[in-house]
């Protein structure tokens, strides 16, 4: 697909949400990450090829030696935006900055868009399961040649409780274009909670939408397995309709879903996670839940 100047509007907005499995706290100060820099180069050469317009990270990671959504945003020549989630541990400011700095490592969402970032925001979500497990919401205001698009970007725990908090969130920023809501909620469309959030939210999933009988399973893939071991689906795309321009479903399918291989010929795939795509029309009539 051809790359639309920065200027104009495209005739789909292609989005891409993604877990990249950064490998865990201890990879800051011992490298054991599951082969990160292999993994992004595969991630790096599928987004390429898929050219999205907006991409909605998980786990992005920045250690001494890498800064995950600076480095996938300068290959694919794309503005990007980093909430930590890992800098609210404890929730004491210098209690918590002391940490990231023992580790070497913070991970949390980002989002990496083809158009200028104008504005974030991070949201604090509750932690009514795990205190110790932070979780944020990442808001980015995108300015699009239609228009401000608010693009959101999570990693929920398995908690009711983030999502009613991420479905207030979506609705308090509803806007004259369709909003973008993506991540890992770690948990199936079925999950009752699931269910309330896109029902309160008059939310769209792409991927159902365009594909009504399909399974679609993004986890959880084993790294170094020489097959496909998915059987769930966790990640999604969701879109919120905006009050002046509709938005149509196009397509959606499963990407980065393709494995490479080390020097040693053992089996490498880009993440524990697929990713999602879709492509939406703006301006069009949306597609039926």
């Amino acid at each position: 697909m051809a790359s639309p100047a920065e200027g104009e509007a495209p005739g789909a907005l292609r989005v891409v949400t993604f877990n990249l499995l950064h490998g865990g706290p201890s990879s800051g100060l011992w490298g054991d990450d599951h082969h990160l820099d292999a993994r992004l180069d595969l991630v790096v050469r599928e987004l390429g090829e898929v050219d999205p317009d907006i991409v909605g990270l998980q786990e992005s990671s920045i250690n001494g030696r890498r800064h995950v959504a600076a480095r996938l945003a300068a290959q694919l020549g794309l503005h990007w935006a980093h909430a930590s989630a890992t800098r609210r541990i404890s929730g004491i400011g210098v209690l918590d900055r002391l940490l990231v700095w023992a580790m070497n490592f913070e991970e949390g969402p980002a989002v990496l868009a083809r158009w200028p970032i104008s504005e974030t925001e991070v949201f604090d979500l509750p932690r009514c399961v795990k205190f110790y497990d932070p979780r944020v919401v990442l808001r980015a205001a995108v300015e699009t040649p239609h228009g401000r698009l608010q693009v959101f970007s999570t990693h929920l725990s398995h908690d009711p409780c983030q999502a009613r908090r991420l479905g207030e969130i979506v609705r308090a920023h509803a806007g004259p274009l369709p909003a973008l809501v993506m991540g890992d909620f770690n948990a199936s469309a079925s999950t009752q909670w699931i269910q309330d959030l896109v029902r309160e939210g008059a939310l769209i999933d792409a991927y159902r939408a365009a594909n009504p009988d399909a399974a679609g399973p993004t986890v959880w893939q084993r790294p170094d397995a020489p097959s496909p071991t998915v059987t769930r689906r966790v990640d999604f795309i969701f879109v919120q309709p905006g009050t002046a321009l509709p938005a149509r479903v196009r397509s959606s399918e499963v990407v980065l879903a393709t494995p490479g291989r080390l020097a040693n010929g053992v089996t490498l795939w880009p993440s524990d996670h697929y990713g999602v795509l879709a492509e939406l029309a703006l301006g069009e009539r949306e597609a039926s839940r």
